[in-house]
């Protein structure tokens, strides 16, 4: 029987310390640095493949595992019916397939609906805002940024190298990297 603490931070900026603190000892840490939005996380993918009955995933809390209500419970399914048991230590939840407790399933859906409407709100707060800049003329949105990455991966396709790329377009080089790691299904 596998424990694991499934650890997720949205972006490689941020530190996953906090959550890090709370494994349990015995349990294996598992840990994505990415979006909750998106269902297509190497590392929880990989968890998912390689767990067996009576297996234990231990999560810190629900808006780690899915921001969406949809995701969240698909997840939740595709875990539990492999005889997995998943636990939320923040909510003091756990489920493991048997619905027979009515009561988890609506506070995980309650809680669950609630991250989402959070990102939802964020998100229309975003869109206002933006509307805002453009009728002032101050919005500038990524053009430059998606210009010099454009720019940056037909420069590399033509071998130029990454330092030369760097200097032409006036980017440090760890910023070329970083295109070069981000993009690299478009690079030749």
């Amino acid at each position: 029987m596998a424990k694991y603490h499934y650890i997720r931070v949205s972006t490689t900026q941020q530190h996953t310390d906090r959550q890090e603190l709370k494994t349990p000892e015995g349990y294996t840490q598992i840990i994505d640095k990415i979006s909750g939005r998106t269902t297509n996380r190497p590392a929880l993918k990989n968890m998912i493949i390689n767990l067996a009955i009576g297996d234990e995933v231990l999560v810190d809390d629900i808006s780690r595992l899915a921001r969406s209500l949809k995701d969240l419970n698909e997840l939740l399914h595709q875990i539990t019916s492999k005889g997995v048991s998943v636990r939320f230590i923040k909510e003091n939840l756990t489920f493991t397939g048997d619905k027979s407790n009515p009561t988890n399933e609506l506070l995980l859906n309650l809680i669950g609906a609630v991250y989402q409407f959070e990102v939802d709100i964020k998100k229309e707060r975003q869109r206002e805002g933006i509307a805002v800049a453009k009728d002032k003329g101050v919005y500038k949105g990524r053009t430059t940024a998606m210009r010099k990455t454009a720019e940056a991966i037909s420069l590399l396709n033509e071998g130029v190298s990454q330092r030369k790329i760097a200097e032409q377009l006036s980017i440090s080089l760890s910023s070329v990297q970083r295109i070069v790691k981000q993009h690299k299904e478009d690079i030749l």
